[in-house]
């Protein structure tokens, strides 16, 4: 677990997030599926390192496709993976066992047995956690009823998989859909791959027997998630200019800019609340802000966080808690008073990406610095992340 430090500094230069690692799933998916074999990621825009997370989509879509029967697909700790392409094995007909880190076991995925089980589908789990599974059966088409309020990772899923069976289909919500940006997302990636998807009363229609084609210009736009975290910085007085956003995209978490542009405004004494329900990557970064607010706010509408690499709500409140913010986890809320500089100390990562960059930045500004505990995390997402910092200008020492 590797231990690093960042101290009081002053960021200065410019920064280009990395591509938008949501996105890039769904356009490994999609091209792959167009030619029938993972290509190359560099005609993405994905150079470099790639992301844990993008290395397990990329092997697990290699071993998919791949004529060897009975495929073991490792997941690491990518829920996207998982959640992408369980259905899609059902849909090529393909026997299948998904498995994983401790993590991703403990996050939700029982969902698709309900989900797919009717359209001849078998999920069996090993033990009580979930994973891992076995999936096997040929996924038939038809009407699928899904939960909005879990995952929409099952939604994203389902329309990868679905245009590649023989006859119609339909997905329709049975509870209000959250991080419907996601959604809109996988939307736009099948559209650039000729994948028809159509909006239907309480979810979509998905044609069958259709086919992937590789488009002939896609160049992946930087990540607004990743961004978040120098925007962040900038908002608390590091001269950082943050390149390659693209103001026409689809990312939920464009909304970091509006929201850090509003809290700018904010009034000493004000009670504010943020509704995070379509935005929960970026609980963690906004709390730092807020942090540096005078005032008290409120981060609503997070219950699904703690079912992510950690609970993330209660890791937040931790990790910030113990470099001296007056801050408090809820079951669906942070509560957070701010407007005092934080101490700084040791933290722990709580093995979450986002953790320990939410660290990183807020120690910048805290009087002691943090000793980040287990911040390798951040090659879940952002391989480069503390190299970047200290390029900047940041005190990073254990890199």
């Amino acid at each position: 677990m590797q231990e690093v430090y960042v101290g009081p500094s002053q960021l200065r230069g410019r920064i280009k997030p990395p591509p938008s690692k949501s996105m890039a799933h769904r356009v490994l998916i999609a091209a792959a599926l167009a030619q029938g074999c993972v290509e190359d990621v560099g005609k993405w825009g994905l150079t470099g390192e790639l992301s844990q997370d993008l290395k397990a989509t990329q092997s697990c879509l290699e071993e998919l496709l791949a004529p060897n029967p009975d495929p073991v697909l490792d997941c690491g700790e990518s829920g996207s993976t998982l959640r992408f392409l369980l259905p899609l094995a059902a849909a090529l007909g393909r026997s299948a066992l998904f498995v994983g880190k401790d993590s991703l076991a403990r996050r939700p995925l029982r969902e698709y047995a309900e989900i797919l089980g009717p359209r001849g589908v078998r999920l069996e789990f090993a033990g009580e956690q979930n994973l891992p599974v076995k999936v096997g059966g040929k996924l038939q088409s038809g009407v699928f009823q899904v939960p909005g309020h879990i995952s929409s990772q099952y939604i994203t899923g389902l329309m990868l998989a679905l245009p590649l069976l023989e006859g119609d289909s339909t997905i329709v919500l049975t509870t209000p859909l959250q991080s419907a940006p996601y959604v809109e997302m996988t939307q736009a990636v099948l559209d650039l791959f000729g994948i028809v998807v159509r909006p239907a009363a309480a979810g979509w229609v998905v044609p069958g027997r259709q086919k992937y084609v590789l488009p002939e210009e896609l160049e992946l736009e930087a990540d607004y998630s990743q961004a978040a975290f120098w925007l962040a910085a900038k908002s608390l007085g590091h001269a950082l200019e943050v390149e390659g956003l693209s103001v026409k995209s689809v990312q939920g978490d464009r909304e970091i800019i509006p929201l850090l542009e509003e809290m700018g405004s904010w009034k000493p004494g004000e009670e504010r609340r943020i509704d995070a329900a379509q935005i929960p990557d970026l609980v963690p970064i906004l709390a730092v802000v807020a942090l540096a607010r005078p005032g008290v706010t409120i981060l609503e509408n997070a219950q699904r966080l703690r079912f992510k690499e950690s609970d993330r709500l209660l890791s937040t409140a931790e990790m910030l808690g113990s470099m001296g913010a007056k801050i408090a986890a809820t079951t669906d809320s942070l509560l957070i008073h701010g407007g005092e500089q934080l101490t700084g100390g040791e933290v722990d990562a709580h093995n979450d990406h986002r953790i320990a960059m939410a660290a990183a930045i807020s120690a910048l500004n805290s009087r002691n610095g943090a000793t980040i505990m287990g911040a390798d995390a951040v090659g879940k997402s952002y391989p480069g992340f503390f190299q970047e910092l200290q390029r900047l200008g940041g005190d990073v020492r254990g890199i």
